[in-house]
């Protein structure tokens, strides 16, 4: 047998025997909140670095997860948190000051930080294996692995490596399980399980199988314009790119002037080129899909959790926000979804988390749609399933760390305990050159000046996240929370004016004479 596969089995066997106890320590501990327990929070973003590349400030995306430093409301929970570079003090200290009921000082001693100093253009997995001493201390700050498990961003076969190094679980989905969350996984898996999906092809492997492709879309719909090609394992919308059918005629050699046409595309990376991209369709797959346009058009989606027990959680829905030339990369989202198609989007989003717990899933994912209006109905189109955390997770989980409420799928709300309703619009994508320069410490003054600051009194505010960005890169994430979904729009919106009107006179004031 050949010893890198068998290495591989042993590695499988392992990380399978792990996750079976998974169950049991997930019984014993997650029921009582004052049980020990120590949570490894691994934010490395294992995905296909030449799409990441795109990302304005990506790096910075691992502080997402520090959400997760809320965990410290347990009074015996420890965090070990992993980053690639040094986190700012004073974001740290943000966090810890959003906890409700714990004192700073006592959270801060339960609280380990292991930064890998490498800012390299890598998944922060590699790095923690390349650093034997690192993991050693990890690994020695772990006191009981069977009251400690990791949470990832996603899991690939990296963090399955490294899980088998540390002897912890992990609460997410086996890599083996990956090609089900594919975009051809996902069409195949939609099939089985009845969801209505866009009319296309799956597993195509080269440049050749997407032209004949998009020919066989265009002789089905002879109207069409445009259709989306889609990498198999983009995501964010960054894999994505549209053909434009104009100036083509339909015939014969149809299938041909495509493939001859295929260098222009529009790719939603701006980073992207054709050379890059039919390599990326011969190493990962692709698919084509019909373009669902229109304007009464949405991209909603649906959250689940399914735990080591088996049981199957709605977590939550969103109407998400897009951007880009195409109009399909992830800019934010608004929490929950219209009430005018929750309910539907609940039951189709439902059928797919049944048949992701038929497959064996583990932990949170999500289901993407796209929802068109036809009079007085909707109609959902499913694209995509996120077998991993997305731009969706860590703003409703700081909503349920900040406020203990719920989601209700009968209402289709969130209600705190006292049983008042909450909304948030977020996004990670707020950006302007008029913000770099601005440091963590500035934006927190700025914040609590102007009265955003998260008041748990109230239920209401603005939490940021994407910091440590800020400064080099004028990007910023934020959650904006407030009683009614309009309301949470004009926050973000006021916010943005004053953010803007006050780097304007600052900058005014340090060019002045006086200055």
């Amino acid at each position: 047998m050949d010893p890198d596969a068998s290495k591989l089995d042993e590695e499988r066997a392992a990380f399978d025997r792990l996750q079976k106890k998974f169950a049991g320590q997930y019984r014993r501990v997650f029921s009582d909140p004052l049980h020990p327990r120590t949570i490894v929070v691994l934010p490395s973003l294992t995905l296909d670095q030449n799409v990441l590349s795109g990302i304005s400030g990506v790096h910075h995306y691992e502080e997402r997860m520090l959400c997760l430093l809320l965990l410290l409301k347990f009074p015996k929970a420890r965090v070990i948190y992993l980053s690639s570079q040094p986190i700012a003090d004073e974001i740290i200290d943000y966090y810890l000051h959003l906890l409700p009921g714990v004192p700073h000082r006592h959270a801060a001693k339960r609280l380990t930080l292991f930064p890998c100093h490498d800012v390299s253009s890598r998944p922060l997995t590699t790095k923690i294996l390349e650093r034997p001493r690192l993991l050693s201390r990890i690994k020695g700050l772990i006191d009981d692995p069977a009251t400690t498990h990791m949470v990832c961003f996603n899991v690939s076969p990296l963090e399955r490596r490294l899980a088998v190094e540390l002897g912890i679980p992990i609460y997410g989905c086996d890599p083996d399980l990956l090609p089900i969350g594919s975009k051809s996984g996902g069409r195949k898996l939609f099939r089985e399980a009845g969801v209505t999906i866009p009319d296309g092809f799956e597993d195509l492997r080269d440049a050749k199988d997407v032209s004949v492709a998009l020919a066989e879309l265009k002789a089905r719909y002879p109207a069409m314009r445009k259709a989306v090609v889609k990498l198999n394992e983009g995501f964010s919308g960054e894999g994505n790119a549209l053909f434009n059918f104009d100036h083509l005629s339909q015939g014969a050699g149809l299938s041909r002037s495509i493939e001859e046409q295929l260098h222009t595309l529009k790719f939603e990376a701006g980073s992207m080129n054709w050379e890059t991209y039919s390599g990326k369709i011969g190493e990962m797959g692709a698919i084509v899909e019909v373009f669902i346009g229109g304007r009464d058009k949405r991209s909603p989606s649906c959250q689940f959790r399914i735990d080591p027990l088996g049981a199957l959680n709605f977590i939550s829905t969103h109407d998400q926000v897009l951007g880009g030339s195409g109009g399909q990369v992830f800019l934010g989202c608004t929490f929950p979804a219209d009430p005018a198609y929750c309910a539907s989007l609940q039951e189709e989003g439902l059928k797919a988390a049944k048949a992701l717990k038929d497959k064996g899933v583990l932990g949170r994912f999500g289901v993407d749609f796209i929802t068109q209006r036809h009079g007085d109905t909707w109609t959902h189109h499913a694209i995509e399933i996120n077998l991993r955390k997305g731009g969706t997770t860590h703003p409703f989980t700081m909503l349920q760390f900040l406020t203990a409420g719920h989601y209700d799928t009968d209402q289709g709300q969130y209600f705190t305990p006292d049983g008042r309703s909450r909304f948030y619009y977020a996004t990670d994508n707020l950006e302007s050159s008029n913000y770099r320069g601005l440091t963590p410490e500035d934006l927190i003054d700025f914040s609590v000046r102007n009265g955003f600051h998260f008041d748990g009194a109230t239920q209401r505010g603005i939490v940021f996240h994407l910091i440590g960005a800020l400064s080099e890169f004028g990007k910023l994430g934020a959650i904006c929370i407030a009683e009614s979904a309009p309301q949470a729009v004009d926050l973000y919106r006021d916010m943005v004016s004053r953010l803007e009107h006050e780097n304007t006179a600052n900058d005014e004031n340090a060019n002045s004479p006086a200055s």
